[in-house]
């Protein structure tokens, strides 16, 4: 496998029972304006149907969209599930109403980037392009 050509492929994602996707289709569509191809999962989606889709679209990136306060468990659920299905090398992030404490646990436990309610899609996008699908530093 080489490093895989063309646009970065992100799945965005509402997982839980949070009715809420202006901020994730204004993401979406910030990520698409920037040249990158977009999988929308829709609401209510659970994380095995996440983690599917991903894999299924073999996708660089999956970002996760949680205003309901569940974000400890679906993050981790995401992340786990990834690594069931051997395919931790999809980064995972997220935004969201996530308090200030929860972020640096969410970053040990494997989310790569977490922006809360003030983050631009500017910035989002900077990071998405820093972020996904860098070479790893060491091969394994």
């Amino acid at each position: 496998m080489g490093v895989a050509a063309g646009p970065i492929r992100v799945v965005v994602a509402k997982p839980g029972l949070d009715g809420h996707d202006r901020g994730a289709k204004v993401i979406a569509r910030a990520l698409r304006d920037a040249g990158m191809e977009v999988i929308y999962t829709g609401l209510h989606q659970t994380p095995e149907q996440i983690v599917g889709t991903a894999i299924q679209e073999d996708a660089d990136a999956i970002g996760l969209s949680i205003l309901s306060g569940a974000h400890n468990t679906l993050f981790a659920a995401v992340i786990d599930l990834l690594k069931e299905r051997e395919a931790e090398d999809i980064v995972v992030f997220g935004g969201g109403i996530i308090p200030e404490e929860d972020i640096a646990p969410l970053k040990e436990k494997g989310v790569a980037g977490i922006f809360t309610p003030g983050a631009t899609t500017t910035a989002i996008v900077e990071w998405v392009r820093e972020n996904v699908r860098q070479p790893a530093a060491s091969g394994g």
